[in-house]
């Protein structure tokens, strides 16, 4: 039979976007989704995990508490940056756990994104009935409510799939307090398919995780930026109510490039312009993902044994995902995820090798020190901008 997975510490956020619905003439886009009904629905249906004895399990979730509290000092001495003091602890959650606070997450990044769908819709249909000398009619909450239910089940989905394929995660909640997390029984399931030490795979885990806790925590406007930047292209991603139709069928009709890997949902999703932004928002977390690649290699084999082993293995584990995984990473923008690492690896490396350490932590100064996406191809030409 197959052991139950990690314990979870519990986070006190709460599950659901904050806005209830309140009646006839009074819902919010914010409810379009139920995320409460998403979140318990993919808790339902995920699979356990890897199976292994309760006390294993234990053993485990000590294990990467251990690892996180190891990782602080050689993070911040390689990254020279540093967590400040009354950081929360990181989390070590099942899958259940990580479903429940990124459906929080989740809901209150999008909250502000669909309630101005919804204001523009209602604007649009108010507008339109007025020129038609009619009443506009509201949505009832009754049929709000059935369509948020069918929207968390496909969300649903989403998160039961995400929650099998994530090791780690610095979470930003929009919602409440920010926290480092890991995902017990996907980090257990990898270490045993890689063969590789347990101990030195969690710390390097670790590592990267908690380069991206310094990069959100020692960087004080990092986290409202990437928030604010989701929100703004999130917002604008959306079509104009009157335009619906005909977006819909543009992105039906690209679907069967993104599945062969010929283009990428965000290219799909959006406008020529938006993509402009796309690309800025994509070469900021190419950035925070190829700088924590750097720092959970460079910390090398004084304090991981093994590293080189393991980034060997665990890349060729990237490559090695089934039809079915890539195509699911395609759908989802995975795909471009794992670009972001690698060309975010070579920026962070270049730069540093051009002006060291130091000279790279100038790209926190502020957003006008991030790279821009031309740069992040061409590591030089943000020395030249930011450092003369």
């Amino acid at each position: 039979m197959t052991q139950p997975d990690a314990t979870p510490d519990h986070t006190p956020e709460t599950t659901h976007s904050g806005y209830e619905l309140q009646g006839e003439h009074d819902v919010r886009g914010s409810a379009l989704v139920d995320w409460d009904f998403a979140a318990a629905a993919a808790s339902r249906i995920v699979p356990p995990g890897p199976k292994t004895a309760h006390g294993e399990i234990e053993t485990l979730v000590a294990a990467l508490r251990a690892a996180a509290q190891r990782a602080v000092d050689p993070v911040s001495t390689t990254a020279r940056m540093e967590t400040p003091p009354g950081t929360p602890p990181a989390l070590v959650v099942d899958r259940p756990g990580w479903i429940k606070a990124n459906a929080a997450s989740m809901g209150a990044m999008l909250a502000p994104v669909l309630d101005e769908v919804v204001a523009k819709k209602r604007k649009a249909d108010r507008e339109r009935a007025q020129g038609k000398g009619k009443e506009v009619a509201e949505l009832g909450a009754t049929a709000q409510k059935v369509g948020a239910t069918i929207t968390g089940t496909e969300v649903a989905g989403m998160l039961s799939w995400l929650s099998t394929k994530v090791l780690g995660q610095y979470d930003l909640a929009p919602q409440g307090t920010p926290r480092l997390m890991f995902v017990a029984p996907n980090i257990l399931g990898v270490e045993r398919e890689l063969d590789v030490d347990p101990a030195d795979f969690r710390l390097w885990v670790a590592m990267h995780e908690e380069t991206h806790r310094v990069q959100f925590t020692a960087v004080p406007w990092l986290r409202q930026f990437i928030i604010d930047k989701a929100r703004s292209i999130g917002a604008e991603v959306m079509p104009e109510p009157d335009q619906m139709a005909d977006r819909l069928k543009e992105i039906v009709s690209a679907l069967p490039g993104v599945v062969r890997g010929d283009t990428d949902i965000t290219q799909v999703l959006a406008t020529p312009e938006q993509r402009v932004k796309l690309a800025e928002v994509t070469a900021v977390m190419s950035l925070l993902e190829g700088h924590a690649d750097v720092v959970m290699d460079e910390v090398g084999p004084q304090v991981i044994p093994t590293v080189a082993e393991i980034r060997a293995k665990f890349t060729q584990r990237r490559k090695g995902a089934s039809n079915v995984d890539k195509m699911l990473r395609r759908l989802l923008g995975m795909e471009a995820k794992m670009r972001q690492y690698k060309d975010g690896a070579v920026f962070v490396r270049t730069v540093v090798d051009q002006v060291g350490v130091d000279g790279f932590n100038q790209v926190w100064t502020s957003p006008e020190t991030l790279p821009l996406p031309t740069e992040i191809a061409d590591p030089s030409a943000w020395v030249t901008r930011v450092h003369g």
